[in-house]
Parts: C-alpha cells; sequence; structure tokens
C-alpha cells in the first residue's frame, strides 16, 4: 500500500513538473530565439543557421530553470494533496512524515543526477554544437542586409555603402572598402547587381574605380565590369568557443594542466583558471541545492490546513526557500574570489541541508 501511495505522489509530481519544465523552457527559448534574430538581420547568416543555432540552445534552458521548476512543482504538489485532503491518506496508513520526507529526497537525488548530467556533458554539447555551425557558416542571407544609405559592417574586414537601391533591384553609387588581404583596396561604382544563388554569390560592378593600397604605392584603374566574389567572408558574429561550450573533460584537462595548453579548439590560459573552476562548479557542485530545496518543502507537511499557522508556514516556506536558490546563484558567483569563499561555497549547501534535516526530524519527532 505505501508504495502505490508513493508511486501516485511521484508521477503526480513528476508530470506536473515535466510539463512546467517543458513550457517555460519553450517561453525563455521563444524569448532568446528573438533576441538571436540578429545573427540574420545584423550578422548575415541564414535562416538555418539561425534555426539550428536556437535549437541547440535548448538543453542550456532546460538546465537552468530545472531547480527552480523541481522547486515549484514540489512546492505545489504538497500543497495541492494537502488542500485535498491527499495526505491525510498517508498518515492513516502508518507513513511517517520522517519517511515521507526520505522518500521524497530519494527522488530530489535522482533529478541531482540528471541535472549533472545536462550541465557536465548535454549541455556543453549542445552548445559546442551551436557555435560549430554559426563558425562553418557563410553569409548566406547577406543580401537582406544590403540597405540604401547605410554601412554594412557584418562581414570582418569589408564595408559596404550604397546610397540608393533602383525599382529593378539595382543599386547606384556604390563603395567598398576591403581590408580583408594583405593589401586594402577601395572599389567605387555608378552601378551594381547582387547576384545570389547556389552557384555564387558576387557583386556584380558597373563603372568604377578601384583603388589599391600596396604597401609604399597606391595603384588606380578603372573598369566597365567586375565581379567582386562574396562567399568567401564570414559574419562578425563570435565563433571562438566559450568557456561553457567546452566539455568537461577539456576543462578538467585543463585546469589541472600546470603551463598553457591547447586543448583543441579552447586555449587554456591561466586567465581563465577562475572562470573554468567557476563552470565546474555549476556543473558538478551547484545541483547538490536540489536535495536542500526538497527538504525545505518538506517543511510544509509540518502543520496540516486546520492550522491556524498553516498558510503562515506556507509563506516562511517559499520565502526562505527562493533565498536558498538565489544563494545558490550568487555565492557561485563570487566562489572563486579567494580560498575561503571557495570553500564557504563547497561548504555551504552541506551545512544547510543537515541543519534543515535535523530541525525537520526535531519538529516532527512526536508527529
Amino acid at each position: 500500500m505505501k508504495k502505490l501511495i508513493f508511486r501516485k505522489f511521484t508521477r503526480d509530481t513528476l508530470a506536473f513538473f515535466a510539463t512546467s519544465t517543458l513550457i517555460m523552457g519553450l517561453i525563455v527559448w521563444t524569448l532568446q530565439a528573438v533576441n538571436y534574430f540578429d545573427f540574420v538581420t545584423q550578422d548575415g547568416h541564414g535562416l538555418k543557421v539561425y534555426f539550428l543555432y536556437t535549437f541547440f540552445n535548448f538543453p542550456k534552458i532546460i538546465h537552468r530553470i530545472l531547480p527552480f521548476i523541481f522547486f515549484i512543482s514540489l512546492f505545489y504538489m504538497i500543497i495541492s494533496y494537502e488542500a485535498k485532503n491527499e495526505l491525510s491518506i498517508f498518515w492513516v496508513n502508518g507513513i511517517s512524515k520522517k519517511y515521507f520526507a526520505k522518500k521524497i529526497i530519494s527522488l530530489s537525488i535522482f533529478l541531482m543526477l540528471i541535472q549533472i548530467i545536462l550541465g557536465s556533458y548535454l549541455s556543453p554539447f549542445s552548445q559546442f554544437q551551436a557555435r560549430k555551425y554559426l563558425k562553418e557558416s557563410n553569409i548566406d542571407f547577406f543580401t537582406s542586409l544590403i540597405k540604401e544609405g547605410k554601412f554594412i559592417n557584418a562581414v570582418k574586414g569589408l564595408t559596404i555603402f550604397i546610397d540608393k537601391k533602383n525599382i529593378d533591384g539595382s543599386y547606384s553609387d556604390i563603395f567598398l572598402d576591403d581590408s580583408t588581404k594583405n593589401n586594402p583596396k577601395m572599389i567605387y561604382a555608378k552601378k551594381g547587381v547582387l547576384i545570389d544563388n547556389n552557384k555564387q554569390k558576387i557583386f556584380r560592378l558597373y563603372s568604377g574605380k578601384v583603388i589599391n593600397n600596396e604597401k609604399t604605392k597606391i595603384n588606380i584603374f578603372e573598369f566597365d565590369q567586375i565581379n567582386f566574389s562574396l562567399a568567401d567572408f564570414s559574419s562578425n558574429t563570435i565563433v571562438v568557443p566559450k568557456v561553457q561550450e567546452i566539455s568537461s573533460f577539456q576543462l578538467i584537462n585543463c585546469l589541472f594542466s600546470l603551463n598553457k595548453n591547447k586543448v583543441k579548439n579552447f586555449l587554456c590560459e591561466t586567465s581563465l583558471f577562475d572562470e573554468i573552476k567557476q563552470e565546474l562548479l555549476k556543473r558538478f557542485y551547484k545541483p547538490l541545492y536540489i536535495p536542500l530545496l526538497t527538504i525545505l518543502c518538506c517543511f510544509l507537511i509540518i502543520r496540516s490546513k486546520n492550522n491556524v499557522n498553516y498558510k503562515k508556514n506556507i509563506r516562511r516556506v517559499f520565502i526562505f526557500t527562493f533565498l536558498i536558490l538565489i544563494l545558490s546563484e550568487t555565492s557561485l558567483r563570487y566562489s572563486t574570489i579567494s580560498n575561503l569563499s571557495f570553500t564557504f561555497y563547497l561548504i555551504i549547501p552541506w551545512l544547510l541541508f543537515f541543519i534543515a534535516y535535523l530541525l525537520f526530524n526535531r519538529v516532527t519527532k512526536y508527529v
């Protein structure tokens, strides 16, 4: 009977948790996707790269919101069960509140392991794949960036200015400043046409001049028609992987290396050690706060809804647990400032958990 009761509570909690995580994750993902649209409107990437980049950032979002959503789910389910008098079924069947808390903590440990897997492997892997798509993409949406009367700097080392866009799709009075190669050059043309298809991506220019700056001399020549290739240009988007996009194995390897070490796509430098330590703490140690949030939520079962202090207890538990969530974020930010702050960050979740657990046992000793 006990197994059946706990199975229902676990199933209801996980169902609410999974649904809430998915809905909240999609909301945050949508908001981020709007911000990422700059890759198309300003950096010249295509819609395919945009959608792939936003898709591969979804695991990162789930990893960030999981502890908060689990806290809300557990908090809601305990209150809901109490409101429907379903918690009394536990007590009637001889299930103590201590036993109830132990079962819920076991569930939280399972979710803690999922959080560690998300943070240590899936999230950095998916973010690295997203950055990889940016790195390997070209300016396949470049045509949409060309606007009259505006300087276009979406491409590294290339500035384009167009005075007017004609009705037939051509452009008038075009200026290009190309410093992508060893010999910078400036091009002026009275007219130009963008040719953008699968075979070629060029700017065909008519009636103009080219000014080549070759070290100590300047060469100027006129042309009737030239093709300026856009196929090999890359955008200004940052393509170097960030620390949070590097695999945990590479970060650990970097952290314990004595000298500067090029770890595949990541330059391991002493200046990044604090950031790397903070990232590893976030992936492997921060999930320890999930069992702490769980034991705090268990304080909701101390008083029934018929108790005069029931609502007051709900507010107290919510506020204190929410403050612990804030503490987990802020303490991580300052965890690598000094050895003392690092030690504090390592101790605080264990200390708070055991204090809360001992207090819970004391309060429920005769309940």
